[in-house]
C-alpha cells in the first residue's frame, strides 16, 4: 500500500485516547515531518490500527534513555503526529511519515490487551501549536551564525538558499528534530513554553556544542 494524506486536523476533534510510540532521542514538533521505519510486531499492529482509524500516533520519550522493559516510564509531554504517508514493504515493514500536529500531556495510561500502549491525552495547554508561529520571534542571524560554524567544523554541506528561504518555524523545528542532541535536551526543546523560548534554547544548545569543541572535547554532535 502506498498513500499520502495531508489534510488539516481539527483541534476540537483530537482523540482523547491515543497510542504512543516511545522512542529515545526522537523528537516530533508541530508541522515537523518524521519518517519512521516500523518493524516490531507491536508497532506494526499500532500502525495498522492507526491507519484504519484517525491515523494519529503519539511520539514520546522514555524517561530513562533506552528505557528497559516493555513499558518504560515515559515523560509527561509528547507530540501527536498524523500519518500522512505510508508504504508497505515486501519484507513486512511499514514506512510512514508523521506530520506533527500538537503536543499533549499524559493524564493516564490505559490497561489494555492490545500489544501497544495507549494513554489519555490532554491538549488544553497546547492549542497554540495548531497555528504556525509568526516570523520575527527568534534571533535568526545568531541562529544562522551558530549553524554555519557548526556545519563548517563538521565539514558538512548545507543548502543555504533553502535555509535562508525557510520561515522561522520550519528552520527551528527542522534543526531541533534532526540535530543529535541528548534525549534530555530534545525533551527540553519539546517542552519549551512557546516558540520564542524554543528558538532561544536551540541557539544556546548549538553555541554550547561549539564551545565544547573549542575546549577540545568531542562535543554532542559526533
Amino acid at each position: 500500500m502506498t498513500d499520502s494524506l495531508d489534510e488539516p486536523v481539527d483541534f476540537a476533534a483530537l482523540d482523547a485516547t491515543i497510542p504512543i510510540f516511545p522512542l529515545t532521542g526522537v523528537l516530533l514538533l508541530p508541522r515537523g515531518m518524521l519518517p519512521l521505519n516500523i518493524f516490531e510486531p507491536r508497532y506494526l499492529a499500532m500502525t495498522r490500527d492507526a491507519l484504519a482509524g484517525s491515523r494519529l500516533i503519539g511520539m514520546i520519550q522514555p524517561q530513562e534513555a533506552f528505557g528497559r522493559g516493555e513499558r518504560p516510564a515515559v515523560y509527561r509531554i509528547g507530540c501527536l503526529g498524523r500519518i500522512n504517508a505510508s508504504v508497505d514493504t515486501d519484507d513486512g515493514r511499514i514506512l510512514i511519515t508523521l506530520r506533527g500536529v500538537c503536543r499533549f500531556s499524559v493524564t493516564d495510561e490505559l490497561l489494555t490487551t492490545l500489544p501497544y500502549r495507549q494513554v489519555e491525552a490532554d491538549y488544553a495547554a497546547f492549542e497554540g501549536d495548531m497555528t504556525m508561529a509568526a516570523n520575527g520571534q527568534i534571533d535568526r542571524p545568531r541562529l544562522v551564525t551558530a549553524l554555519r560554524s557548526y556545519l563548517e567544523r563538521q565539514n558538512l554541506p548545507a543548502d543555504w538558499p533553502s535555509i535562508e528561504a525557510a520561515n522561522d518555524e520550519v528552520l527551528v523545528h527542522s534543526l531541533a528534530m534532526i540535530c543529535p542532541f541528548a534525549p534530555s535536551e530534545k525533551q527540553a526543546l519539546l517542552e519549551a513554553g512557546d516558540f520564542a523560548k524554543r528558538g532561544a534554547l536551540l541557539i544556546t544548545l548549538l553555541e554550547m556544542a561549539l564551545m565544547e569543541r573549542r575546549d577540545g572535547s568531542a562535543g554532542r554532535f559526533n
